[in-house]
């Protein structure tokens, strides 16, 4: 259990609450107590920017304002207005979650961590977030910014990015939690780590806890917290086919909802085996996912994206279907559609890049 002086405890409460009064951003979401808009704001604050999420926010609480008007919508809906927000995964659990908590719980969020950590997407942090700032619960969040303010308030040498550096990690959060304003707390924490306590250029002087922190003491503040060494990210060669038929209508495919961007549209295609070639590629990968036959010709765009555990380059071909009747082998459905009718679709941002590449090609050729 990790022990902290009741005086320094104090310390540390008093002067974090004052900073966090005087200079917390005025963010949408901080105007409102409605557990479901909390909720919504912490999924998509997960591993995206502050500045980035405002805009989808407020279009999301526009268009969805309620859990049951989540739970109604059918998925691409909820997959189109989340496009470019990355991470579709984080979607999919929420309209999913949307629909248990109406099932289950009378579409009131349940109070307690336990509970809204049995919700899908829901993890540790998520649920100690909304259950102390909607509800007051006296529990802690600990996320990535708050990570690194705690491991260099105290100087701990336990690398934050593995399983012991986590258990640490929680303990001293749980150590700190004051008794009263725990909401209050927890986001200020967040704040201080996502405006001051910066990754590679921390605002020491702008700091409320300068004076008590052992990493800024100790002028080591560029070296803390630690991290262990991830492994090198895997690279892929990757093909997608913009299929035509002879009526001009392209051929697209829904990724199965278990998959990564499960429910999101693509050009279908997929991952080079060692020594294949692109165009060999892309016949393969066309014949096991859709059972048809193509003419594949000129490439319409190279796009070069990054996931969270690996990266790929996307070459996209314009090709022409010859034979076969899709059939949706390896897809959850498929359709053809006029390119015009592309913006109807949800799309994971490497295939958006194509359809701008698509849509440049069409204008240079007068279409």
């Amino acid at each position: 259990m990790f022990e902290i002086d009741p005086s320094l405890r104090r310390a540390l409460h008093d002067r974090l609450l004052a900073w966090y009064r005087q200079h917390a951003r005025d963010l949408p979401w901080r105007r409102t107590r409605d557990p479901y808009a909390v909720w919504v704001s912490e999924v998509m604050l997960q591993q995206t920017q502050v500045t980035r999420v405002v805009s989808f926010y407020e279009r999301w609480m526009q268009r969805f304002p309620t859990v049951q008007a989540l739970a109604a919508a059918p998925l691409d809906e909820v997959l189109k207005l989340w496009e470019g927000l990355g991470y579709y995964a984080r979607a999919r659990q929420l309209h999913r979650a949307a629909h248990v908590v109406v099932e289950q719980y009378g579409g009131r969020l349940p109070d307690s961590v336990e509970a809204l950590r049995s919700l899908p997407g829901i993890g540790p942090y998520t649920a100690g977030a909304i259950a102390s700032i909607a509800f007051g619960r006296r529990t802690a969040a600990l996320d990535g910014n708050v990570k690194r303010v705690l491991a260099r308030l105290f100087g701990l040498e336990v690398p934050v990015n593995t399983s012991a550096g986590t258990r640490a990690l929680w303990e001293v959060a749980e150590a700190l939690l004051p008794e009263e304003e725990v909401g209050t707390w927890n986001q200020a924490l967040m704040e201080l780590g996502a405006t001051v306590c910066l990754p590679r250029a921390p605002r020491c002087l702008l700091c409320p806890w300068q004076e008590l922190c052992v990493a800024r003491q100790a002028g080591r503040e560029h070296e803390l917290p630690r991290r262990a060494p991830r492994k090198q990210r895997p690279h892929y060669q990757v093909t997608a086919g913009l299929i035509w038929n002879a009526r001009g209508e392209l051929l697209i495919a829904r990724r199965p909802e278990d998959k990564m961007l499960g429910g999101l549209w693509e050009f279908p295609g997929g991952k080079c085996r060692p020594g294949e070639t692109l165009e060999a590629c892309l016949k393969r990968e066309l014949r096991e996912e859709l059972d048809i036959e193509v003419e594949v010709g000129e490439r319409v765009a190279v796009v070069e994206h990054h996931y969270s555990h690996f990266s790929i380059t996307l070459h996209a071909f314009h090709c022409a279907h010859t034979g076969g009747t899709p059939r949706a082998l390896q897809v959850a459905e498929w359709r053809w559609v006029r390119p015009e009718a592309l913006e109807q679709f949800a799309w994971s941002a490497a295939d958006r890049r194509i359809i701008e590449a698509l849509r440049r090609d069409r204008v240079a050729c007068g279409k």
